[in-house]
């Protein structure tokens, strides 16, 4: 029948043309989630420390959601084909790097390092909220910003384990401790 979706074709939605901003953030949301799924992997199998393993399907799934709205809007994907620590974006392939050395040193540098990617992924994804008004990508948004609150929350609980407290890297004190004071949320699935 014309006109009817099929499975796996995408659906653009109608009077969907994204502004430059919104097309970047996506994009780079995208990339930037898989890095978090691919360090937490790389970490995972290095240091045998559950947190790690959980916390990378939980990125697959936040990636696997920007995925979504890049075919819903038509937007290429940038990790269409890329292999684990592969990325377009050059400065995400260098973080990368920086982060998986940093996270060979000791247990306590992966959990900061796991804390990191989730402070940078929370300012990223309230900049990227900030540029649109669609209420879709909004809504993806905000449920990968809960996950990395939550995940930010495990990181920091992980290093209280082994007797140490999380240090704010990129976010405020103030922020961090806002997030640490609050219990584990709960919300959607994505």
């Amino acid at each position: 029948m014309a006109g009817r979706a099929t499975l796996g074709s995408s659906i653009a939605v109608p009077g969907s043309v994204l502004t430059a901003h919104e097309i970047a953030h996506m994009r780079y949301m995208r990339e930037e989630e898989k890095l978090a799924h691919d360090v937490y992997l790389l970490l995972a199998n290095q240091w045998g420390t559950p947190v790690f393993a959980k916390i990378a399907q939980a990125e697959q799934r936040h990636t696997d959601a920007v995925l979504g709205l890049l075919i819903r809007y038509g937007v290429p994907d940038p990790s269409a084909g890329a292999g684990p620590g592969q990325f377009t974006d050059p400065g995400l392939a260098a973080l990368y790097q920086t982060l998986i050395q940093k996270g060979a040193v000791s247990l306590m540098d992966a959990l900061m390092v796991g804390g990191l990617i989730e402070e940078v992924d929370i300012a990223d994804l309230e900049n990227a909220v900030a540029s649109t008004t669609r209420p879709d990508i909004i809504r993806v948004y905000e449920n990968i910003h809960r996950g990395s609150r939550n995940h930010l929350r495990s990181f920091a609980g992980a290093l209280n384990q082994i007797g140490m407290a999380y240090q704010p890297q990129k976010l405020s004190a103030a922020e961090v401790d806002a997030i640490l004071s609050t219990p584990m949320e709960r919300g959607p699935p994505l």
